[in-house]
């Protein structure tokens, strides 16, 4: 007897228990990996939006200059009139506050992003069954290799951060940086643009600055020397000087600009022909300059109304006196 072995069929799929099936298997990713990475991501977004948050408030309280302790309805009574009275009596401190202010908020709000942005998606991909450690050590990689390539970038980035914070100068200020001297015109993260007085505009990277100095910031000092001549009588000098500056602090445009009284100090050096008498007037940031420049005049009439000459200048001083009588005696028939 001959037995035909002939292949076994397979069994009939049943349509409905497939489903069955995938169904329960939607439901444990939804209920398990889906509901992680949902929650993932919108605590990223809300950490996102919390940070950013605080930056914008963190920010607005250094453009407005006021304390994070009295704003909303912790604010004095009259706070914000006197901060506008501020404002419009140094609009280029206030200028360089919101520069400050916009640079630093600009930075962080880009970093919280970049750095909660990764977290999220190297969660996500944690969730999903990719392995991130291949991603991990791959960023470390670059990193090193970022970190040796672009060490002077990554210096001036750092420089013009803590820069910021410091506010060690901002537009506006005379300033002093080594590679550059002028006014500063724009101040970002890398580079600094300062306008020399010959109306050069210098690019200096922030991590070049080596040390900087700021001539507009806080107060300033108006010095101006004089050198008299030898055999002048450095008390009378003195007191001249002292009294040419009280003069000038009458005046109504100069006279806000100087703080304190003048001082003179005398004998600062000596030569065959002459004593150097210098002269220090405290003024307000920024106004220095002119300050000296109506010092030397002031100081100018007021030693030849004195009849103090300057080093060498006896005999010419002599001279004139002469020429100024003859001119003023009357006509004689």
């Amino acid at each position: 007897m001959i037995v035909s072995s002939l292949p076994s069929l397979p069994a009939a799929v049943d349509p409905g228990a497939e489903l069955a099936t995938n169904a329960n298997a939607l439901v444990d990713w939804l209920l398990g990996p889906g509901l992680r990475i949902a929650i993932i991501v919108v605590v990223g977004a809300i950490a996102l939006l919390v940070v950013r948050r605080l930056i914008k408030v963190v920010t607005e309280h250094i453009a407005d200059g006021s304390s994070l302790l009295q704003r909303g309805i912790a604010k004095p009574l009259g706070g914000a009139e006197v901060a506008n009275a501020l404002r419009k009596v140094n609009p280029i401190a206030t200028a360089r506050r919101t520069q400050r202010a916009r640079t630093i908020g600009s930075v962080l709000r880009s970093t919280a992003g970049i750095v909660i942005g990764t977290i999220v998606v190297l969660s996500v991909l944690d969730q999903v069954g990719v392995n991130i450690a291949p991603f991990i050590a791959s960023a470390g990689i670059v990193g090193v290799a970022l970190g040796f390539g672009a060490q002077s970038l990554v210096k001036d980035f750092l420089s013009g951060m803590f820069m910021l914070l410091e506010d060690q100068y901002g537009v506006g200020d005379v300033v002093d940086v080594g590679p550059a001297q002028g006014t500063v015109e724009s101040v970002g993260l890398r580079v600094t643009k300062i306008r020399d007085a010959d109306g050069t505009l210098w690019y200096v990277p922030n991590g070049s600055m080596l040390r900087v100095g700021n001539k507009t910031q806080g107060w300033a000092n108006a010095v101006v020397e004089v050198k008299v001549d030898y055999f002048a009588d450095l008390d009378r000098v003195s007191d001249v000087l002292v009294g040419a500056a009280a003069r000038l602090a009458e005046d109504p445009s100069l006279g806000q600009s100087m703080e304190g009284s003048a001082t003179v100090t005398t004998a600062e050096d000596l030569s065959f022909d002459a004593v150097t008498v210098k002269l220090v007037q405290r003024t307000a940031p920024a106004r220095q300059w002119a300050v000296a420049r109506a010092l030397r005049t002031a100081v100018r009439e007021a030693l030849e109304a004195a009849d103090i000459p300057l080093a060498g200048q006896r005999e010419a001083l002599e001279a004139h006196r002469e020429r100024v009588s003859a001119t003023d005696e009357p006509a004689t028939d």
